[in-house]
């Protein structure tokens, strides 16, 4: 697959968080949450994104004063699985999703199950 350009693939990004419902947008704007894209994960793992930080779920009434958290989407792995740049765009969205769902406290296997993972 021709390879997209990192300003695609921020835009990409950007078109999946758009496409989030305004109520769940409006959370993860809320959650000190950064959303971030990198071109490879550290220690060589083929990951696609990851999350970082405390979710949603678990977060108590003085936990403002914690680091912000981290959503990472990995350029490398994402853009070396893709089959063609449709996919590449698909494969963007439900890894955006996923880490989103992590966000919220939803377990991997949930994930899965809701065609995020």
């Amino acid at each position: 697959m021709d390879a997209m350009s990192r300003e695609d693939f921020e835009a990409s990004v950007d078109d999946a968080l758009d496409s989030l419902p305004l109520e769940v947008a409006a959370q993860v704007a809320d959650s000190n949450t950064v959303i971030l894209v990198e071109e490879e994960p550290e220690g060589g793992e083929e990951i696609l994104g990851v999350f970082d930080g405390v979710p949603l779920t678990e977060r108590g009434h003085y936990d403002g004063f914690l680091e912000p958290g981290r959503i990472v989407i990995f350029r490398g792995p994402l853009t070396r699985m893709a089959s063609s740049r449709e996919d590449l765009e698909e494969q963007i969205r439900v890894t955006v999703l996923h880490e989103i769902g992590h966000l919220f406290g939803i377990e991997e296997d949930r994930l899965h199950e809701l065609g995020w993972g």
